[in-house]
């Protein structure tokens, strides 16, 4: 897949004209909502023979529109986002850079310089999707804008447990560290990466040792807790306990920093400097102060046979 960054720029550089079909979207978590308008998008170009694009963008609205309410941390950063697309099959990924001048322009301007430009014939997106200034342009009144120069096809709710599939929710599920309710709205786990770096070594002192992971994008991360958790290193995945928190047994809560480390199962080796992913799968129970090292350690053993338990059953 190919990937393209605009930035004050709505043309691409030695365009050859290919007709498109794009999709619309911001995409953080690239859910199962996502997923439609992506795959949609896909089928149309291969049926009509045409590249298969998606257009997101770059920051997050918020960030220009509502600073005092900004996202700027979120499910999936742009390299992730960008495998989770390629993953469904587009041909290209289209990244614009979101900033005042790009919100002020008004629907018409938005249709003619970032998809008549472009060459789309076809545009997908969801019901709800909106564009130009004071999101003034919709699905239903995109065909105003089109000057019939592309068609188009509108992706209906996608619901799951009777609740519109969102980014939002999902944001709440996973800051509520409910990670388990996150996965069929993701159609897989949530995932962080990061480096593995020293720590303390605290819990190899205590039996447990651990991989210290320092996440490498603003990712939104789940509650202060324990989880049984999948860590991925070099393409394979192990079992583990998770804890995120500032560790309060050993240290005052009101001055440490959290941290993310990961007690791999049945596994013995040297994690240091690898670049991991962890893949959250259930919250064990939320982090805890104990009287004592030996009441910890004891807690730390249940949690690692719930967590074989739990894998064990999947």
């Amino acid at each position: 897949m190919d990937k393209i960054f605009l930035e004050k720029q709505p043309f691409l550089e030695n365009d050859d004209g290919e007709e498109k079909v794009i999709a619309l979207g911001y995409f953080d978590g690239v859910h199962i909502g996502h997923q439609h308008v992506i795959q949609k998008a896909v089928e149309i170009a291969r049926r009509k023979r045409m590249k298969s694009a998606v257009m997101t963008f770059y920051p997050h609205p918020s960030v220009v529109l509502k600073p005092s309410q900004k996202r700027e941390d979120c499910l999936t950063p742009p390299e992730e986002k960008a495998d989770l697309i390629e993953k469904l099959g587009a041909d290209l990924l289209i990244c614009v850079r979101f900033d005042l001048e790009l919100s002020r322009l008004s629907p018409q301007t938005f249709v003619d310089e970032y998809l008549i430009k472009l060459h789309a014939k076809h545009i997908v997106a969801g019901f709800d999707y909106t564009f130009g200034r004071m999101a003034a342009g919709n699905m239903e009144n995109i065909e105003q804008y089109s000057r019939s120069m592309f068609g188009y096809t509108v992706i209906p709710k996608v619901e799951q447990f009777g609740e519109k599939v969102s980014t939002t929710h999902i944001r709440s599920l996973i800051t509520a560290g409910k990670v388990e309710e996150a996965i069929p709205l993701l159609g897989r786990p949530y995932r962080t990466s990061g480096v593995v770096r020293h720590g303390d070594q605290r819990g190899r002192k205590l039996g447990f040792p651990t991989a210290n992971i320092e996440t490498d994008a603003a990712y939104l991360m789940p509650a202060d807790g324990v989880y049984a958790v999948q860590l991925i290193v070099d393409g394979k995945r192990m079992a583990g306990v998770c804890s995120i928190g500032n560790r309060p047994t050993f240290y005052d809560s009101a001055n440490a920093a959290t941290v993310v480390e990961v007690y791999v199962l049945n596994f013995k080796g040297n994690l240091y400097d690898k670049h991991v992913s962890v893949d959250w799968y259930k919250r064990l129970r939320g982090m805890e102060k104990f009287s004592s090292a030996n009441e910890l350690i004891d807690q730390m053993n249940r949690d690692a046979a719930t967590t074989k338990l739990f894998f064990d059953a999947k």
